[in-house]
């Protein structure tokens, strides 16, 4: 029943009311998305996935102007790929990546401090049937304009593979 419960709670609540800081001081990033469509990504910089961040800026940069926004969400938890400070993750992202996208604070998405975000975020199951803990960095969950989570991509989905492009257009044409 406690699961039953939690993805009840999470589809009702929109995500957009969640508040998270951006990585540069923000104090409510996910608020000012609101009304967009956006894919959340936890991510890393020293991770075999990491240059998912050139195909997560082309997202950016093709469906930025028609509503759509990436949201990267550095996460220290998964071999330790991500140890920077903010100012560090900041200057990796754009320097190696040119990232225009923002970036929260860094946060726990698993165990006991898991951030509120991804307490509404895990209980969605993706296309494999996995639901609960984020298994890697690069793990990926699509966000309407409503707020609602639309559906979770496994870590080695390519941001840029067919079913997320196809999805992301889906939301944007809602």
């Amino acid at each position: 029943p406690h699961e039953f419960l939690t993805v009840e709670r999470s589809n009702k609540m929109s995500v957009y009311e969640v508040k998270i800081a951006g990585l540069t001081g923000a104090k409510d990033i996910l608020g000012s998305l609101k009304g967009r469509v956006t894919l959340v990504v936890n991510v890393a910089s020293k991770c075999g996935l990491t240059p998912q961040y050139t195909a997560l800026e082309a997202l950016q940069k093709d469906y930025s102007a028609q509503g759509f926004t990436v949201l990267g969400v550095p996460c220290n938890q998964f071999g330790a790929q991500e140890p920077g400070s903010a100012s560090e993750i900041e200057t990796f992202c754009s320097t190696n990546y040119g990232i225009t996208f923002p970036m929260s604070e860094k946060v726990d998405v698993n165990g006991e401090k898991r951030h509120s975000l991804y307490q509404t975020l895990t209980p969605v199951v993706d296309a494999e049937g996995h639901s609960g803990d984020i298994r890697w960095n690069f793990e990926k969950f699509l966000v309407g304009r409503d707020g609602k989570v639309v559906c979770r991509f496994n870590p080695t989905v390519a941001p840029d593979a067919p079913e997320v492009v196809s999805a992301i257009k889906e939301q944007l044409g809602k």
